[in-house]
Parts: structure tokens; C-alpha cells; sequence
């Protein structure tokens, strides 16, 4: 088993110094009153959470650090935990119901949080990987954006069909599909080309594009104002001791840095994760660093699994 398990994984008070540390690493800013009221209002499990450190490279993303940890299972709905605490606000749009709506037809194994450290609470995830969902079941949710059944079309014209987690940004309401993939059926660069000049989106290099390629998910962000899918990211699968010069991209050198350097409570190998995402406006790469991360973290399941089949 990866050298990955949790090793004195500390309390609220231990992460909030490694998301300071991890905040002045890359520049960025870090409020104590946005970040202590979330980590002691979700973090009642804290030694035990999957947590991860992210950046995104590009100017518009400078300053900016985001972290995201596991919600207890005793929180059965972080986004009313949420409301609760005062992190968000009460709303009649369908991104407050959205969450409800997914539990009842959607076997949720666990939840996730994503915040800013600086501008605190930002979305929440609801992970399924035990009970993949088809795209095209998930559209009749009530609350789910129009979107998704206005591109149904597009996304059975390049295999995607089954559906891992979905993102919810309470900020931006938007909501993201995350697509699973196996070895097997992920879409070849050709086919990546095609469907991001579909959308309208910057078209790639062929290093980018092999990389995308590699994917375990892929994930499209979309809202309820207009049919068109907002932003595209694909992620290789998470692992152990990543190169950055593969990332066919440039990379800052704080990024670097987060990448090689931010504190984390395991043993062995770093475990990292890197996205290229595309949006109307350009490519950029988003760099994670887990800083806790156990054996029954589900990508990491997929990642043994992938390992003993090879």
C-alpha cells in the first residue's frame, strides 16, 4: 500500500498553520476570521479528512490559495451546516436546493468543502464513486441547471456518461459534473480538439492535449443562466512524486515551490495533483498538494487498483 497512510494528523489549529504557511508560500492572502470558523464549524473530524492545498497558475489567479477537506459523516448536508453558520446566504435559486435534490437520488459516499483562505466558504461536493451516475438521469434532477440536458447531445458524442461527483459553487452558482473514466474509455486527443472547438474554447497544444488525455475525470462547469459549458478541466490521476516539467505548461516558480514544498503529515512520496482547465478567456493549470490523505481516499483506491492491473 502507498506511503500515504496518516501520520499524526493534527487538529483545526495544526491545518490552520499549514494553510497560513501554504498561503505565504505562493503569496497569497489568509484571513484567520474567513478560515477558524470553518475549520471548527466542519472539521470535527479533522485527523481523519482527505485535505488538499490548491493553486492556479495565470494572472488572474495570482494571490489566491484554496483548500478543501473532508465533511464529517455526522453533517448529512454541509451546505444547511453552511447556512446554519453563516457562511452562505439564504436564497430561493435552485443552487440551495441542488444539494438536497442530489442526496435523494444519488447514493452519497462522502462530502467535500472547498474554501478560500482568504475569502472563505465556497462550494461543496457531493462524491459518489460507488454509484456512478448517468449524465442523463442526473438532468431530470429538479434543480439541476438546463445546461446539462441542453448538452446531453454533446457529452454522448464523446463517451461521457458517467458521473463521480458533482461541484456545487454557491459563490459563482455554477454547479461542475465530474466524469469518471476508465483506462479504457477515456477520449483520445483527437477527440479533445474536437469537442473543445464544439464548446468554443482556446484550442490546445498537442503536449497539452496527450496530457488531458491521460485523465481518470473530467469535469464541466455550467449555471443556469445560459446553455453554454462555463469552463472544461481534465485531471490525471493523483500520485505519488509528480514531475512538474511533464505539465506541458508553464509553471511559476512559487507555484513550483507549492508543489515541492507546502507541509503535509505523511510519509513517503509527495502526493500531488495537476488539472489544465479551459475557459473562454484561456488554458490554465490548477496544482494540488495534499497535505492529508488516507488509503480510503477513493482515488487512491483507483490508483492501487490501476497499479495491480498494469
Amino acid at each position: 500500500m502507498l506511503g500515504v497512510l496518516m501520520s499524526g494528523g493534527g487538529g483545526a489549529e495544526e491545518l490552520y498553520s499549514a494553510i497560513e504557511q501554504s498561503a505565504r508560500m505562493v503569496g497569497a492572502a489568509c484571513s484567520r476570521d474567513k478560515t477558524w470558523p470553518i475549520l471548527t464549524a466542519f472539521g470535527g473530524a479533522l485527523t481523519d479528512a482527505m485535505v488538499v492545498f490548491s493553486v492556479q497558475t495565470g494572472e488572474r489567479h495570482a494571490g489566491q490559495l484554496d483548500y478543501c477537506f473532508t465533511v464529517p459523516s455526522e453533517i448529512s448536508d454541509p451546505y444547511v451546516h453552511a447556512l446554519a453558520n453563516g457562511f452562505v446566504a439564504e436564497t430561493d435559486h435552485p443552487v440551495g436546493s441542488l444539494l438536497s435534490d442530489i442526496q435523494e437520488h444519488c447514493a452519497v459516499s462522502e462530502h467535500f468543502i472547498d474554501c478560500g483562505a482568504a475569502g472563505g466558504f465556497k462550494k461543496v461536493y457531493a462524491h459518489f464513486p460507488r454509484d456512478l451516475q448517468k449524465v442523463s438521469k442526473l438532468a431530470d434532477i429538479p434543480s439541476m441547471p438546463r445546461a446539462v440536458a441542453e448538452n446531453l447531445g454533446l457529452f454522448a458524442r464523446y463517451g461521457l456518461e458517467d458521473v463521480a461527483m458533482i461541484g456545487i459553487d454557491y459563490r459563482s452558482r455554477t454547479t461542475s459534473l465530474y466524469f469518471q473514466f476508465t483506462a479504457e474509455g477515456r477520449p483520445e486527443p483527437s477527440a479533445l480538439l474536437s469537442m473543445l472547438r464544439e464548446i468554443g474554447l482556446p484550442e490546445p497544444s498537442a503536449r497539452m492535449l496527450d496530457f488531458a488525455h491521460k485523465s481518470f475525470r473530467a469535469n464541466f462547469t455550467l449555471d443556469w443562466d445560459s446553455p453554454k459549458i462555463q469552463r472544461v478541466a481534465f485531471a490525471p490521476p493523483l500520485g505519488p512524486g509528480l514531475d512538474l516539467s511533464a505539465v506541458p505548461a508553464h509553471i511559476e516558480s512559487h507555484i513550483e515551490r507549492f508543489a515541492t514544498s507546502t507541509p503535509r503529515v505523511y510519509d513517503g512520496e509527495r502526493m500531488n495533483l495537476f488539472a489544465v482547465k479551459w475557459m473562454p478567456a484561456g488554458e490554465f493549470v490548477e496544482v494540488c498538494s495534499y497535505y492529508q490523505v488516507s488509503a480510503a481516499y477513493e482515488p487512491v483506491r483507483l490508483m492501487e487498483a490501476r497499479k495491480e492491473q498494469a
